[in-house]
């Protein structure tokens, strides 16, 4: 399947920002299951974009404005080819080794509920504990965007069984890891099936490691594994080291962020949909 990607994002500040940085992960790398055709950023400000690579493996552009600015523009347009794998991750550059992934954080640390999930759906097996918990995460959780925010951790996200798909795939990184199963967080794009959708810009899911398999994509807010419609962008301990644009700014009064992703796909299964956000 080829997947096309046209992602724009417009800050809007109420007086000018000065010293602004935007650390940007919006560009995947390749593997064996998905292979980058073209991509491309641009900005509508003069400026530099360096780009460089992070611990976790992921590309990444720091992008530093030359002045002040009142309005910034991001747009990113790429097409990738990718491969039914049934989510398994083969080919990846693998920087670290997999226990860094057992690793919990602030937004994964385990409550004793979340222990209590990980007993419950614990099999014995790695790969059938996370078949498990990604259908009892899929049945069990209400997708609702109005209760979580970027900062909410796993523990507040599964009291409520309710959230996005950012909420989802922390809960199931945090219960894998309390199984000893090495887990990580990953954002990238799904293309969809389902027409136009309001949503956040970025998808969520995780990859755990599987023995005899290696790195199995999960995508609990689904009910699936990874398919070919997923397109793998960063991955990390959680939201924080690989969410799409994280920033500072020195000044500017209050900020307003508009995203608008379309992906596209051609070639068998042709599926398409649009993804539009505005906070």
């Amino acid at each position: 399947m080829r997947i096309r990607v046209d992602y724009r994002t417009v800050y809007q500040y109420a007086s000018a920002a000065s010293d602004v940085l935007q650390l940007l992960r919006v560009q995947p790398a390749g593997h064996e299951g998905q292979h980058i055709v073209s991509w491309r950023i641009d900005i509508d400000v003069d400026g530099h974009l360096k780009r460089a690579e992070d611990a976790f493996g992921n590309i990444t552009h720091m992008l530093y404005p030359d002045g002040p600015v009142k309005t910034l523009s991001l747009h990113v347009v790429g097409e990738v080819d990718t491969v039914e794998s049934h989510g398994v991750l083969s080919g990846g550059h693998e920087p670290l080794p997999a226990t860094v992934f057992l690793r919990q954080t602030e937004l994964t640390r385990p409550d004793e509920a979340l222990r209590a999930l990980g007993r419950q759906v614990d099999t014995g097996d790695a790969l059938a504990t996370c078949h498990r918990l990604t259908s009892f995460l899929y049945e069990q959780f209400s997708f609702d965007p109005d209760v979580t925010h970027s900062h909410t951790d796993a523990a507040h996200a599964y009291a409520l069984k309710a959230g996005v798909c950012q909420d989802y795939a922390h809960v199931f990184v945090s219960v894998a890891r309390s199984l000893g199963i090495p887990a990580r967080y990953v954002s990238g794009h799904l293309v969809r099936n389902d027409g136009f959708v309001t949503q956040p810009a970025a998808h969520a899911w995780a990859e755990a490691l599987v023995p005899d398999l290696g790195w199995v994509a999960f995508d609990p807010t689904n009910g699936m594994c990874a398919t070919q419609a997923y397109l793998r962008v960063a991955v990390g301990l959680d939201y924080r080291d690989a969410a799409p644009v994280r920033g500072a700014r020195r000044g500017g009064g209050a900020e307003t962020m508009n995203v608008a992703v379309t992906t596209t796909a051609t070639g068998p299964n042709q599926q398409q949909g649009q993804i539009q956000t505005q906070a």
